[in-house]
């Protein structure tokens, strides 16, 4: 065999070996999910019943709604730690104006529930605290030039500030029925949080793939100066995807509230670490401009399964935390492998 021939032979079996590892970058967060509910089917046969299952999804619901808007906000090498204060803050005010204000927020009763302005003003209101928290943040990452680590670890103290002095010490329940439909409801067997998650799933995926606006994201965070240099507005780009990660947080107050009949300023305590866990575990990397919705999905159902079948295999939540940890460390040490290695080929 001739010197050229075996070139082109070890060329080829090195292509062979990119495309497997690409294929394994690609797909090992699903087939890591498929062999984690594998698992805990065998050491808990109940795992896998219809029930536990929509549990899982429900329970899942509004991470994912957050970790949506937390994928945008990522793809462009950006991080938002404030989300969990902003959800809290959001559903507070939603859960104030569903009972007709600040001053009846506290009563409780058939009659405080009919006093109130009705879920639609409510929802208006939780999405529009989430957009305007959103475009501050964003403005002090565009305009003032602040990392948006610090923007957003300030916005994670001041928005749970906000939302304790909102708060008055106490929580805000009693709701009428109109408005926990958006957060224990069922369109047949499915619960309406899981149907909200599926749907704006659905349009964040045909927003990346399909649009101009998409394109840009990708490009902001694939190299902002090339995009800066091609005449894309990066700021603008960057404030847009914070003002959707607050409507998503604010989005994500709504549901929650609706789902437990109450808000309080302590909810979404940690949430922030779940979410970013999840867009990470799902091939998003925080060097930013590569991640896809479908894997910010597969990796919050994946959180999703992990945390239920700990919970049924009754280990301590304290251990959670750690293999969260562990797992955010590990997603991100193989994202750094697989980046080093694409510049390598």
């Amino acid at each position: 065999m001739s010197r050229s021939s075996v070139d082109q032979a070890g060329a080829a079996a090195a292509d062979r070996q990119v495309d497997l590892f690409g294929l394994l970058a690609k797909f090992a967060p699903l087939i890591f999910l498929l062999v984690l509910m594998a698992v805990f089917a065998i050491l808990q046969p109940r795992f896998l019943s219809s029930l536990n299952l929509f549990n899982v999804m429900r329970q899942v619901s509004i991470f994912g709604l957050l970790a949506i808007g937390m994928t945008f906000v990522i793809l462009t090498r950006g991080i938002d730690l404030s989300i969990g204060s902003l959800l809290a803050f959001a559903g507070l005010v939603a859960a104030a104006v569903a009972k007709g204000g600040l001053e009846s927020r506290f009563a409780v009763g058939a009659g405080a529930e009919a006093a109130g302005y009705g879920w639609p003003l409510a929802l208006v209101a939780a999405l529009g605290v989430g957009v305007a928290a959103g475009a501050l943040q964003g403005f002090a990452i565009t305009r003032l030039k602040v990392p948006p680590f610090v923007v957003t670890l300030g916005g994670m103290s001041a928005f749970r500030g906000a939302a304790l002095l909102f708060a008055g010490g106490g929580p805000i329940s009693g709701f009428d029925e109109g408005y926990r439909w958006w957060g224990q409801g069922y369109v047949g067997i499915v619960p309406v949080p899981v149907i909200i998650f599926g749907l704006f799933a659905l349009a964040a995926h045909v927003v990346l793939r399909y649009t101009h606006f998409g394109r840009r994201i990708y490009a902001v965070g694939g190299n902002p100066e090339a995009a800066r240099l091609s005449g894309l507005n990066v700021d603008r780009v960057t404030l847009q995807v914070y003002v959707l990660m607050g409507f998503m947080a604010g989005l994500g107050g709504f549901v929650l509230s609706a789902r437990l009949n109450s808000a309080e300023a302590v909810a979404g305590l940690t949430y922030e670490l779940t979410v970013i866990a999840s867009v990470v575990i799902g091939g998003t990397s925080l060097f930013g401009g590569i991640g896809t919705i479908f894997g910010t999905v597969v990796g919050t159902i994946l959180i999703g399964v992990l945390l239920n079948g700990l919970v049924l295999n009754n280990v301590s939540s304290y251990v959670q935390q750690i293999i969260i940890g562990v797992i955010i460390v590990l997603a991100v040490a193989f994202d750094t492998f697989a980046k080093s290695r694409r510049r390598r080929v």
